[in-house]
């Protein structure tokens, strides 16, 4: 990461950006939840994800703290003037932020300035650092439901989430890879992978998302894995402010 882009965004002198992703439930073409996403803009108004900036090797463990909890500012702030209460609003989180003071510190504000009870915002656990204390995300996570809101696993099948990890977590969403979704059409291993999956979701109660479909051999696939909800290109692209984005066309 040029180290000019961090200082800047730490400095406050680059934008950070909340933009919006829709989640649909495939069966009817509902727009049922969005996920945050956030984007730093450069000089020219161009947009870029925060991801990899968050997953660069390079980036100290403080500093990804700093970027996190900046984005996590951003996101809440455009939440405060969210007017879908009846969407579920998903939220990417480090675990390294719940280590942090300042996360916990900020979050009583964060919620009480919400126009919709907590339990509409579900925080993702990324996935972009391995876990070495499950315990004590188990501990954390707790404590965030006690403050109202659920929890979801994220990147599930991209070598990382385990289904054991999900197990001993017990998350109220998981949400299934891109690495999963891709070609599914053509892999029926991954077609029944998803199957069974959305069946595991289903008899543990739990929501079940695909995530990154882009096209309609995809989505067609993905349905016919009997996956409930999912989300992607072919679906709705990301948008930086709340217009009601059309309806997805379903499959021929």
């Amino acid at each position: 990461m040029p180290q000019g882009i961090l200082q800047s965004l730490l400095a406050g002198e680059r934008r950070i950006v909340a933009h919006v992703q829709p989640m649909y439930r495939l069966r009817d073409h509902l727009w049922v939840a969005q996920e945050y996403l956030t984007r730093h803009v450069d000089r020219e108004g161009e947009a870029h994800p925060m991801g990899p900036l968050l997953q660069a090797p390079e980036l100290a463990p403080a500093q990804r703290l700093a970027l996190d909890l900046l984005c996590l500012e951003e996101t809440f702030r455009a939440l405060a003037s969210e007017d879908a209460p009846d969407l579920l609003h998903f939220v990417n989180l480090e675990p390294l932020s719940l280590e942090a003071e300042g996360f916990w510190t900020a979050l009583p504000r964060w919620l009480e300035a919400l126009p919709f009870p907590a339990d509409r915002v579900v925080l993702e656990f990324t996935e972009g650092q391995r876990i070495h204390d499950m315990e004590a995300l188990r501990g954390h996570a707790a404590r965030l439901r006690e403050a109202g809101l659920r929890i979801a696993v994220d990147d599930l099948g991209a070598g990382v989430a385990s289904l054991g990890h999900v197990a001993r977590l017990a998350p109220d969403f998981i949400k299934a890879d891109r690495s999963l979704v891709e070609q599914v059409h053509r892999r029926p291993y991954q077609a029944a992978l998803l199957n069974a999956l959305a069946h595991f979701a289903q008899r543990m109660h739990l929501g079940f998302i695909a995530e990154g479909i882009e096209t309609l051999e995809e989505l067609e696939a993905v349905m016919d894995a009997d996956v409930p909800w999912g989300q992607g290109y072919i679906l709705g692209r990301p948008w930086p402010t709340a217009p009601r984005p059309l309806a997805p066309a379903g499959p021929a």
